[in-house]
């Protein structure tokens, strides 16, 4: 996939200058490759970027304005677009290109879209949570089990209610002989 970055070489905006300078600095800076075509120097290049430019993006004049971005023959946006996507750290999915491995974008969407195995992210967790309560309980199952099957000798705290809250008392210990001592 090849990006295109539409530019004019012999702009006399500064505001239009700054702009393609800051698409093509941060496409350098992610290392992305990318295509930068003059439509000042080049009719075949203006019109092609003016008459791909969907209609609802171009301004009210009509006529769009330098940078614009494709990949391929698909449009991507103008410079508020990728500034948006930018802040937003999108800017691999505003391009239509796949993020990096370990890269923010990579991150955010594994944490908010589709993981490896194809189910979204909430399932996984929702998944995760269900097996950690089924083996809490089975935990808690076990441990009355051996709760039970523990012989007098050896003690452990029963927990009983009363008016004024609930009090710890031992049960099963060996020789005692207090109220308590007995469930």
């Amino acid at each position: 996939m090849v990006i295109k970055v539409f530019l004019a070489s012999s702009s006399g905006s500064t505001a239009i200058k700054k702009k393609q300078q800051d698409v093509v600095g941060f496409l350098e800076a992610l290392k992305v490759d990318y295509t930068p075509l003059d439509i000042a120097c080049n009719e075949d290049n203006r019109m092609w970027m003016r008459q791909n430019v969907p209609e609802d993006k171009k301004p009210a004049n009509g006529i769009p304005l330098p940078p614009q971005i494709f990949n391929e023959e698909s449009y991507c946006g103008d410079y508020d677009t990728f500034f948006d996507a930018k802040e937003d750290n999108l800017v691999y999915t505003f391009l239509g290109l796949p993020p990096p491995p370990g890269s923010k974008e990579a991150e955010q969407a594994d944490k908010d879209n589709i993981v490896e195995n194809g189910t979204h992210a909430e399932e996984n967790l929702d998944d995760t949570i269900e097996g950690q309560a089924e083996e809490e309980e089975e935990q808690e199952e076990e441990e009355l089990r051996q709760l039970e099957s523990a012989p007098c000798g050896q003690g452990f705290e029963v927990w009983r209610v009363s008016p004024a809250g609930f009090s710890p008392s031992v049960a099963h210990l060996k020789g005692s002989s207090s109220k308590d001592s007995t469930l």
